[in-house]
């Protein structure tokens, strides 16, 4: 991303029938907590009309309401989250049409008083480093209490098909990639 302010995410209903120039759309069907654990889906859909390659993690960055880059540890896996969601990253390739999945976790958890809550307003993710990355819907903060981190599973095929895109989106991603000159880092 060349500046340091997020733009404004697609509406619902154009993320749903929209293709960005990558040729890949990333969403997010909702999340969910009980005691602390939170989890989000992470859906991506190979929308373009070629073979979409993927091996490994969604890359992640996360910001406050002002856009602020917040910074957070991203750890692969669950391990020092919960359990599950460890399985190691496979090689797959999305047909067009066909799509990936991966969940996003934390806990809402304050563990010194001193250190102050944070709430993460926006998630930007890439489908893996060095690719374009997109802003995801949220319905709700990524309330990460004062963890500093998060954690994310491996992209794994999905069975739905995903819908047809009707027109391309403008890649509003960072061309130079993970090695530009983009005042916001990738998180670590």
């Amino acid at each position: 991303m060349p500046t340091g302010a997020p733009t404004t995410a697609p509406t619902a209903t154009e993320a749903a029938t929209e293709c960005p120039a990558s040729g890949v759309r990333i969403t997010s069907p909702g999340s969910s907590a009980a005691m602390g654990l939170r989890a989000l889906g992470l859906r991506l859909v190979n929308c373009g009309t070629r073979p979409y390659p993927l091996d490994g993690y969604p890359v992640l960055r996360l910001f406050d309401g002002d856009g602020n880059p917040i910074p957070v540890r991203v750890v692969e896996g669950a391990k020092e989250i919960t359990s599950g969601f460890d399985d190691p990253p496979r090689p797959l390739t999305l047909r067009p049409g066909e799509q990936a999945g991966a969940a996003v976790l934390w806990r809402n958890l304050v563990t010194d008083p001193t250190v102050v809550a944070t709430d993460g307003e926006r998630l930007e993710v890439a489908p893996a480093a060095g690719r374009a990355a997109q802003f995801v819907g949220l319905d709700g903060p990524i309330d990460l209490g004062n963890t500093g981190r998060i954690g994310v599973s491996a992209w794994k095929k999905a069975t739905d098909p995903a819908p047809t895109p009707t027109r391309p989106l403008p890649d509003t991603s960072d061309p130079g990639g993970p090695e530009s000159s983009s005042p916001v880092p990738p998180l670590l």
